[in-house]
């Protein structure tokens, strides 16, 4: 009997272990496009770190960077398909798929940082009920520094872009370059270097993080602070991957989605300031616009956006009505 009873415990104690170990703890892994050393990137491993020690690993997320589990423009798909339960993904590179996606990139909308967060809290309710339609979750949107015009020559007025070869990543910087008098040429972010090492372009709309960690003072001279816009990345979750979850790892997940989205817009300014620096370290010379550039800019800002307006729906209108009422 005492033999029996020492097996029945060890099998007890088996199968215990065994239940122990199949719920310890979910792995969730997130892809993302930029290099682990970007600021974007740092931002989405600040939260999965977080999650992972505040829910005690009951919920493991992993940030794989530099797309090396699915490229950028992948990704979004791979959430939605639930290939992946998670992911970080640059949002207006979906703009064809909902434009509300798209606003934060329509140029001289949002100059500064209080007005891209003001943009960002009027868009929010119809991103997320975008993303929701899609079968995903919006957790947080960490913001870009604000893009700049990198140019291998001087420009002092948008006469002096007549026959330049601007870089454009979609259809709304396409559109940018024709009312610049440039000429777009479609360029992917990884072949940027390639790009302007061949002359196949020349200048670009791009943030302070691309023109340092693309080293862009190999290929161009300029960089003109112009703040075109200030685009933002979107930590997303599949909704059927959320609804697993239990309500205290949901909290978990919110909150740290909630610290990681405030710690990003605290820093982006210093962060902007920082690469500025390390640009002009490097010899590029970066400068405000002239009156007149910017001014010409602030035109071609009125003609974009009444664009977008007339094409976005009523709830990405809307967005922007609440945005410039609010301003």
């Amino acid at each position: 009997m005492f033999r029996t009873i020492l097996k029945t415990g060890a099998a007890a104690l088996a199968v215990s272990s065994a239940a122990t170990l199949a719920h310890a703890g979910e792995k969730w892994d997130m892809p993302a496009a930029y290099s682990g050393k970007n600021f974007i990137s740092q931002a989405y491993i600040a939260f999965a770190e977080d999650v992972t020690a505040q829910s005690g690993g009951a919920l493991e997320i992993v940030v794989h960077p530099a797309g090396s589990l699915y490229k950028g423009s992948e990704i979004l798909r791979a959430v939605r398909s639930g290939q992946v339960p998670i992911g970080g993904r640059y949002m207006g590179a979906h703009a064809k798929e909902d434009p509300i996606f798209g606003l934060d990139t329509v140029p001289f909308v949002a100059t500064n940082f209080d007005e891209a967060w003001g943009l960002y809290q009027a868009s929010r309710p119809a991103i997320e009920a975008a993303l929701e339609e899609r079968g995903m979750k919006l957790l947080f949107m960490p913001v870009w520094p604000p893009q700049g015009l990198f140019s291998s020559n001087p420009i002092t007025s948008m006469e002096d872009m007549e026959g330049s070869k601007f870089r454009a990543a979609d259809a709304n910087t396409s559109r940018l370059a024709v009312l610049m008098g440039a000429t777009p040429t479609k360029t992917e972010a990884t072949e940027i270097s390639q790009a302007f090492s061949t002359g196949v372009a020349d200048s670009m709309m791009g943030s302070g993080a691309i023109g340092v960690f693309q080293k862009m003072w190999d290929y161009v001279d300029h960089f003109y602070t112009v703040n075109a816009w200030m685009p933002k990345s979107a930590v997303i979750v599949n909704l059927d991957a959320w609804n697993g979850l239990d309500e205290a790892t949901q909290k978990v997940v919110m909150d740290a989605a909630a610290k990681a989205e405030a710690d990003v817009w605290a820093a982006v300014a210093d962060v902007t300031e920082g690469y500025n620096k390390t640009m002009a370290e490097n010899g590029m010379t970066v400068a405000e616009p002239s009156a007149q550039l910017a001014a010409s800019f602030q035109e071609i800002g009125i003609t974009m956006a009444q664009e977008w307006a007339d094409n976005a729906g009523e709830a990405g209108a809307a967005a922007l009505k609440a945005y410039q009422a609010a301003k």
